[in-house]
């Protein structure tokens, strides 16, 4: 089976890709802290949390946790129901402890369920949300401080669009120097190749550090181009440990039999795992070595870092998509890259926040920009568009409904095309699976049904992650008039990643050109095409 992965092995891209997610992360620990009404500390030690200790409890090699725009409006609403914020922390507490169970009795399996043109739709909404909220902080339009929801509409009824007569009137010409000069710097570390290899120099350390200086530039010559502190991350500045100590909030639990608190704990679970789990499935697509997290580990440790969050006063948690993708696009080999963010933010809130509060918010919507363009690349919308209607449909939904709604009321409406389109053309076709019980150097047969719908994926992808290595395995789609473009994916990613990693000696049989299985360069993987149209065995003396 798979070996057991050594997050020490890749150092050299792991360190670098989580310096960029901690820049990533740290002003939004804090953005969303201030929009939550909360102390801006318990957005920073809910990043820690979810760096250090989710980080090292997941199997997860991509996604990374921390404090969720999506709970933004729940927070602000139970901490004004609750009385205290105090009484909320009880909440996260009590949350964690039903994330555990939910761990314990296998919930982590619905993760399988969310077929991947909804997430890629709801990756491309949120790169759209992103850019959209960033271009703002990018020419100096930094009202409220740094802005980290991922959601279109604000709490006040207000929209980026609606605040371009405030922006054209508050426009900084020093931001948007920073800002341009920090995407020249981006762009060309991901396209000048003698730049892209210094993993020890990311693109998004330099851009933070040129930023900076610039502005230094500015204020020591006395530049009406300065940006003023308004314009820059700012972090609470402890004097000693004691001062530290003192900034930490405990919760009341006096408030326990209060059944509001229960209710909001709840409430904390059903987003905060739902979020979760979607996130992880987007981190395991964005994963280019195609490993699979165990989800039901994952709701655990999330539900371990909601204890700890709440113990000792920080935010709920979840896995986060920005900060997943921002991780997956820095290189990021293994979970290393997590812990690593993790711990530069207890780092820098200990040892070097004064410098920290030097960093323009102009440079991180930058870096920002950058990662919303990768997650809504045009040609994402292209893909699908040539995928057929039952594919476009659910993607475009998802990315409208994201954008002008949230990320969970997206997800469900792309859900439910999802689903009716299934039941239009499977409601009366069975799906037939043939397992059996096999061990090493058996010669294993999966027959596929003749509808194989996303619904399907969950108990094909069990199947597959249990093959043995050194075995043989003959799947048969000669019966199937379709495949879901999910299966032919995990198909495809198993035929071509793990069985090469554990030679597994893999036929495909039956499947139509239509299907875009073609022979590739593993030679593990036997496909060839007749004049039908339809595959056939190399390898006839398997039967």
């Amino acid at each position: 089976m798979s070996k057991k992965e050594n997050v020490f092995a890749h150092l050299k891209a792991d360190f670098p890709s989580g310096l960029v997610v901690f820049l990533v992360a740290l002003p939004l620990c804090l953005g969303i802290a201030l929009a939550s009404g909360a102390p801006p500390l318990s957005g920073i030690l809910a990043g820690i949390i979810g760096g250090v200790v989710i980080g090292s409890l997941s199997n997860s090699s991509i996604s990374v946790s921390g404090p969720a725009a999506g709970l933004i409006s729940i927070v602000l609403t139970a901490v004004a129901t609750l009385g205290s914020f105090q009484a909320f922390l009880l909440s996260v507490l009590l949350a964690g402890m039903l994330q555990v169970v939910l761990g314990y009795i296998k919930a982590g399996s619905l993760s399988n369920y969310f077929p991947s043109n909804v997430i890629e739709g709801m990756l491309a909404g949120i790169g759209v949300i992103i850019i959209l909220n960033q271009l703002e902080h990018a020419v100096g339009y930094d009202d409220g401080g740094f802005k980290g929801t991922v959601s279109l509409f604000r709490l006040d009824g207000g929209n980026p669009f609606s605040d371009i007569p405030q922006i054209i009137s508050r426009f900084k010409m020093g931001a948007v120097i920073i800002s341009v000069i920090s995407l020249i710097i981006l762009i060309m570390w991901e396209n000048i190749k003698a730049l892209k290899k210094l993993k020890i120099l990311p693109g998004a350390l330099v851009a933070v550090l040129t930023g900076i200086l610039i502005n230094e530039f500015f204020i020591n010559t006395g530049s009406p181009l300065a940006l003023s502190h308004s314009h820059l991350v700012t972090l609470p500045v402890p004097e000693s440990f004691t001062d530290i100590a003192g900034i930490i909030i405990t919760p009341d639990f006096s408030a326990i039999g209060n059944p509001e608190v229960w209710i909001t704990a709840v409430t904390i679970v059903v987003v905060a795992s739902v979020e979760t789990l979607l996130c992880i499935e987007a981190s395991d697509r964005m994963d280019e070595l195609k490993r699979y997290t165990d989800t039901n580990r994952e709701l655990k440790a999330q539900g371990l870092g909601n204890m700890i969050s709440g113990f000792i006063g920080g935010l709920p948690i979840t896995s986060v998509v920005v900060r997943s993708s921002a991780n997956a696009t820095a290189g990021a080999r293994t979970k290393m890259s997590t812990i690593i963010h993790g711990c530069l933010l207890l780092l820098s809130v200990l040892t070097i926040p004064s410098l920290l509060n030097k960093i323009p918010f102009a440079t991180l919507a930058a870096i920002l920009l950058i990662i919303g363009y990768k997650l809504a690349r045009p040609v994402k919308l292209m893909h699908f568009w040539k995928k057929g209607i039952y594919q476009f449909v659910p993607f475009i939904a998802t990315l409208i409904a994201v954008v002008a709604t949230d990320l969970l009321r997206g997800v469900a409406l792309g859900m439910i095309i999802s689903i009716i389109f299934v039941l239009r053309g499977n409601l009366k076709r069975a799906y037939n699976f043939r397992k059996e019980q096999y061990s090493e150097g058996d010669v294993i047969h999966i027959d596929l049904a003749q509808e194989v719908s996303f619904l399907n994926k969950a108990a094909i992808k069990a199947t597959l992650n249990e093959i043995p290595q050194n075995s043989k395995v003959v799947i048969d789609a000669s019966a199937t008039v379709y495949i879901a473009y999910d299966v032919l994916d995990l198909i495809e990613e198993f035929a071509t990643v793990k069985a090469k990693e554990e030679n597994i000696d893999v036929t495909l049989v039956g499947f139509k050109t239509a299907y875009e299985l073609q022979k590739t360069d593993n030679n593990n993987v036997f496909v060839t095409h007749n004049n039908s149209g339809k595959t056939r065995n190399e390898k006839q003396d398997i039967y």
